[in-house]
């Protein structure tokens, strides 16, 4: 019988840290990479000897890049893993580093996410067997067909869809790390560039550059290094899964996140509605309304009306992406599962400022990886 993360020892995040997500600029990834690092060390109040490991994520960067970034703490010689899962990169990375704590292997791990923008093909280009319609159903293609079913399904409209990137415009414009800071109304969202379909713009995620840490603890180091009592947030549930045969082959995203979300609440032992924040991967609007109803946050079909009730603001039922999500958060790929465990840690803290939601105490994080792998976290206070 397999085990999961409630049957080892327990594990905490103690620190996090970001650089700001933001576009290309001539910043070398050094120095993304160093302030989210060094950010989460001085939120967890502790020296860089130490971290006995470390994981390190991204998707474009070229080889073997965490050695010439992290020498620049010090030479300790420490374990260092990298970790490339697409979109998912950095929950990955967060994964292993709770693995390795909870079985007793190290006190203490640090995942870290970096990455700057550059063309990344993808395993399946070069796989030997052709997709026909490669050239037609890019990534946002996919997603306008998958508006319009839905849209047609439950009988709502494309601006009910689009209201996804109008609440997440507003969470990131209260947050410092977000790439994008300006809130849009709906006008102005829909009013967009068109990308595919009903998508525009301001409904599809910037994918830019930018970094996200987060130390991971045992009890005993906590102990041991002094950690302030403030600042440990338990990781309750972790899961992972990639894609298998579905149902319906064009739900796969779907899908493939209500499996994974059901066995990362099971091994938590908590319920949907006891979920306060959800960060959920949306690369683009209609994947937060699919992922809400597939996590059981609601029934299918309700997730635009509720969305338009408030239901997933800030202070609403359950906060959706407070951080900005995707959308305005941004997208830069390796660190992006990191920087959602950050945002709930800070929102589980009291620390979230002006993006704050009420009493909150149970969070969960979610990534897919190009609809292939999908990696669920939960963590309670």
């Amino acid at each position: 019988m397999s085990m999961n993360l409630k049957d080892l020892r327990p594990v905490y995040v103690i620190g996090v840290g970001w650089h700001r997500y933001q576009p290309r600029s001539e910043l070398p990834y050094v120095s993304l990479g160093l302030q989210a690092v060094r950010d989460a060390l001085a939120d967890a109040g502790i020296e860089w000897p130490a971290v006995e490991s470390a994981y390190f994520a991204t998707a474009l960067l070229p080889m073997a890049p965490g050695r010439p970034m992290l020498r620049h703490l010090g030479d300790s010689g420490i374990p260092l893993v990298h970790i490339e899962n697409a979109s998912a990169s950095g929950s990955a990375a967060f994964r292993q580093a709770c693995i390795e704590v909870a079985s007793g292997l190290s006190e203490l791990a640090l995942a870290v996410g970096v990455d700057k923008p550059a063309p990344a093909p993808l395993g399946e280009q070069f796989c030997g067997i052709d997709n026909l319609a490669n050239d037609a159903i890019v990534p946002f293609t996919h997603f306008a067909l998958l508006a319009d079913q839905y849209a047609q399904r439950y009988g709502v409209s494309h601006e009910d869809i689009a209201r996804v990137a109008v609440k997440n415009h507003g969470n990131g414009a209260k947050n410092p790390n977000a790439h994008r800071q300006q809130p849009r109304s709906l006008e102005e969202v829909l009013a967009g560039r068109p990308v595919s379909g009903h998508l525009t713009t301001l409904q599809c995620c910037p994918v830019g550059e930018g970094a996200a840490a987060a130390i991971v603890a045992s009890e005993q180091a906590i102990r041991r290094l002094g950690v302030s009592a403030d600042k440990p947030v338990r990781v309750t549930g972790s899961a992972a899964r990639s894609q298998h045969l579905y149902e319906d082959p064009t739900q796969f995203d779907a899908s493939l996140t209500g499996e994974t979300v059901r066995i990362a609440l099971t091994q938590a032992g908590l319920e949907p509605r006891q979920l306060d924040i959800v960060e959920l991967h949306d690369a683009f609007t209609i994947e937060e309304i699919q992922y809400v109803e597939a996590m059981g946050l609601c029934t299918p079909g309700q997730a635009a009306r509720l969305l338009e009730d408030g239901a997933w603001d800030i202070g609403g039922r359950c906060a959706v992406n407070p951080s900005g999500g995707l959308i305005a958060m941004g997208h830069p790929v390796g660190p992006t599962g990191l920087g959602q465990i950050g945002e709930i840690v800070l929102q589980l803290r009291g620390e979230a400022g002006a993006r704050q939601h009420r009493n909150a105490r149970v969070g969960l994080a979610h990534m897919v990886g190009v609809g292939a792998v999908c990696y669920v976290h939960t963590l309670e206070r």
